[in-house]
């Protein structure tokens, strides 16, 4: 029941994420969330993440925005990235993850999601067949009903963690 929830990878953040051999094994889409994937909540975008998004498309990657929040937040975010992107997106139901896939051109298979949350990133994006990378959020300050969530995503994750360490001593 909880492995709907499971994220297919689980890293600290979006610079260990193997840009360059997920382009070598065919991926050419991917769907980032913004706030606390790739700067604080709220937080506009920085040096470091303007550098990952030119780099992003001049490998060839396509890049989407995939926000719940309003649009002036994501419109001035994906401004900066030079990114598509669909605001109050309502995550986790997946028309918008195949909306994203859509303009990006790319297939289900051929795309990654990245993404800080549980229930609502990792789980619309294993509903709709893309996988999906979960990052740990950037900064603890978050607003009030994502705290909340946090507190059962760690029981999730507490359970994931079990059925990796389980499956590795399997292979």
């Amino acid at each position: 029941m909880l492995e709907q929830f499971y994220p297919r990878e689980w890293v600290d953040s979006i610079d260990q994420i193997p840009w360059d051999l997920w382009y070598e094994k065919g991926m050419r889409g991917v769907i980032f969330d913004i706030d606390n994937t790739l700067v604080p909540h709220g937080e506009p975008a920085d040096e470091q993440v303007i550098g990952l998004f030119v780099k992003l498309h001049g490998m060839g990657w396509k890049t989407y925005l995939l926000s719940n929040n309003k649009e002036p937040r994501v419109a001035s975010f994906a401004a900066q990235v030079a990114s598509p992107y669909t605001h109050k997106a309502g995550k986790p139901a997946v028309k918008n993850y195949l909306k994203a896939v859509g303009a990006m051109e790319t297939s289900l298979s051929t795309t990654l999601f990245v993404g800080d949350q549980l229930f609502t990133d990792v789980y619309g994006a294993n509903r709709a067949g893309i996988y999906g990378i979960l990052v740990k959020p950037i900064h603890p300050r978050e607003e009030i009903q994502i705290v909340l969530k946090r507190h059962l995503e760690a029981i999730v994750l507490y359970f994931y963690k079990k059925n990796q360490r389980r499956d590795r001593k399997q292979t």
